[in-house]
């Protein structure tokens, strides 16, 4: 079983929902990725998602945009994002990192490379937000051979047809866009959400996690009463730009500990 299976195998046991940040990694900078990943990890988070920064990210809005050009800037790519995903391993064998991104430098890298140093270093999932089902199978392939979890998104626009293709090739969980549009962009409607996720378990088994617009806690929590994980990403991401050196990893624990906290009153 894997981590990321093992993981919501054992919140559901407990009856809880899966909490899944997201950071850019080299954001601020890259000697504060692994610390602010254990202090994640310290204030409840259950799955971490490590975004590879890129200078085209157009899935994302201005604040995670921002983010990868603050980790560019420090010279940050996917080798020192495998980096500090070995380092994280060196104390934490046991929560899931799930590498977040595009293409392009997995492309770069070339696949069975980049997916023989993702097990090395660790990775337990990769997502790749600009891979169609259509265009996925060798690297899945590769990462399955290895252990390591595909996931896919959909969204408010998908169909049953590529639900089920996508049903066909994931693994770990289903990352569901609440949004039509980029992170960040609006606040969540619960109401389409809440329609949307018997449309999505009728044709796919895995955990469901939803993300883009989530917020505040009272947010995440009315998310974690319909599905099985909450991604939050724009809004710890916009944590670390405003926060003073010093005070990142403070702020960012507070924030993610009252999201726990709330998501645990479900």
């Amino acid at each position: 079983m894997s981590r990321i299976a093992a993981t919501f195998s054992k919140l559901q046991a407990r009856k809880k929902k899966a909490l899944i940040p997201f950071i850019t990694a080299g954001d601020p900078t890259p000697a504060m990725t692994v610390p602010i990943m254990r202090a994640m990890v310290a204030s409840g988070a259950d799955i971490l998602e490590l975004g590879v920064p890129f200078s085209d990210p157009m899935a994302d809005g201005p604040t995670i945009q921002r983010s990868s050009e603050r980790a560019l800037k420090h010279g940050v790519g996917l080798k020192d994002v495998l980096g500090f995903v070995h380092e994280f391993r060196t104390s934490n064998a046991t929560t899931p990192v799930v590498l977040m991104g595009y293409a392009n430098p997995i492309e770069a890298m070339g696949y069975e490379s980049f997916a023989i140093s993702s097990q090395e270093a660790g990775v337990d999932g990769v997502l790749v937000v600009d891979y169609p089902p259509e265009e996925s199978g060798q690297l899945v392939e590769l990462l399955k051979k290895r252990s390591i979890d595909s996931i896919f998104l959909l969204s408010p626009t998908s169909q049953d047809g590529r639900i089920k293709q996508v049903g066909r090739m994931a693994s770990g969980y289903i990352y569901y866009v609440s949004l039509k549009g980029v992170t960040g962009a609006a606040n969540i409607d619960l109401q389409e959400v809440t329609s949307k996720l018997p449309q999505i378990r009728s044709h796919i088994k895995l955990p469901i996690g939803v993300g883009f617009g989530i917020r505040d806690a009272q947010t995440a929590k009315a998310i974690a009463s319909v599905a099985d994980a909450v991604v939050i990403g724009s809004r710890l991401v916009q944590e670390i730009e405003s926060s003073s050196p010093d005070r990142v990893i403070g702020n960012l624990s507070t924030l993610l500990g009252s999201i726990r906290q709330a998501m645990d009153e479900v």
